[in-house]
């Protein structure tokens, strides 16, 4: 195993001295600082931290990263199965038992370097591809070494408001999105203030912004905020419980959209499409982004691999070449960034 040590970065924060690692989160209501990892499959994990200071993300250092050979990426599913999951989910649609579910894959290489270090991709990231909630966590002993470059933010907190930014709608320029964007952003916000209202106080749950167009590296977004007022008594446990997986990459209702996935999808989603984030029990603030556009190493096997996932959201009006097609438009230009050619393919991406 390399030698790094624990590390959490966040929004012009660097954390370190590791004091303790929980999958309780419970623990998120008691004092310091804590980073935070769900698995979409549901582990959880919460390290806190003695040390926080302000720090930037330092400038990319010349071969402190070496990233996978860009034809090395291989996809859980390729095209055609993932052209076929397309129309399975619009059977179910047709059928009545969803709305709307998000089909994902996840895309595996192998790791040139076995010392390779997260942060040093999120130097990469924060040049190539900067986003609103990029982070890192490196936990080499807890089997979590994250890098993410998330433009969404699944659960905030302040004190006892909480918010949530869900993304629906993805292309290359404004123009691009269609009507069907706007169906889905509105379908899962409506899924998420049901979510929210479960751990809301009565009346608190309300829509400030809906269907705002934003511009990212590469592509836009339709993103939308939910916020409210947790209840009495509701903490940390309760608002994972009834939020948990984000309703933006899963699906309405939920319940049938993370079975249909299940049957669907080859690969567990790990990191991806769970949560990662931090929260400071002291001060009652939080961030967690959805964890898209998302790397993470995994050393399980006999060599470390370097994965990514994406997807996208499929309703009754989706064409299954052209949702293919966005699930590449979202991977293009990270993995470009992550194999260290962004510099030639990266305008284009």
């Amino acid at each position: 195993m390399h030698e790094l040590t624990p590390l959490a970065r966040f929004g012009g924060l660097v954390a370190s001295g590791l004091r303790d690692v929980t999958s309780d989160p419970a623990a998120l209501e008691s004092s310091g600082f804590w980073a935070v990892c769900a698995d979409f499959e549901g582990r959880l994990v919460c390290a806190r931290f003695a040390d926080v200071r302000s720090e930037q993300v330092p400038p990319p250092v010349s071969g402190a990263w070496r990233g996978p050979a860009p034809e090395d990426w291989e996809s859980s599913l390729d095209e055609h199965a993932y052209v076929a999951g397309v129309r399975r989910i619009r059977e179910h649609i047709a059928a009545g038992e969803v709305y709307q579910a998000n089909l994902c894959r996840v895309l595996s290489a192998p790791l040139p370097d076995p010392r390779a270090d997260v942060d040093a991709l999120t130097a990469l990231l924060a040049r190539g591809n900067p986003a609103p909630y990029a982070g890192t966590i490196r936990l080499p002993g807890h089997g979590v070494e994250i890098a993410t470059a998330s433009p969404e933010l699944f659960l905030s907190r302040d004190g006892r408001t909480v918010a949530s930014g869900p993304i629906k709608g993805t292309g290359r320029t404004e123009e691009d999105l269609l009507e069907k964007d706007h169906a889905e952003n509105v379908m899962i916000v409506d899924l998420v203030r049901n979510d929210l209202g479960r751990v809301c106080a009565t009346g608190s749950v309300e829509v400030p912004d809906l269907c705002v167009v934003e511009k990212h590296p590469g592509l836009v977004h339709l993103v939308s905020t939910v916020r409210g007022r947790l209840a009495d008594g509701a903490g940390w446990p309760e608002l994972l419980g009834a939020a948990f997986p984000p309703g933006s990459v899963t699906g309405a209702p939920k319940s049938s959209a993370l079975r249909i996935i299940e049957a669907l999808e080859t690969s567990p989603r790990g990191p991806y499409c769970g949560a990662v984030g931090w929260v400071d029990a002291d001060r009652g603030t939080a961030g967690l982004a959805v964890g898209i556009r998302t790397f993470w190493i995994d050393r399980t096997g006999p060599e470390p691999l370097l994965r990514f996932g994406t997807g996208a959201g499929i309703t009754w009006g989706s064409d299954p070449r052209r949702e293919w097609a966005e699930t590449e438009l979202k991977a293009s230009r990270l993995l470009a960034v992550a194999s260290g050619v962004h510099e030639e393919t990266g305008r284009t991406a």
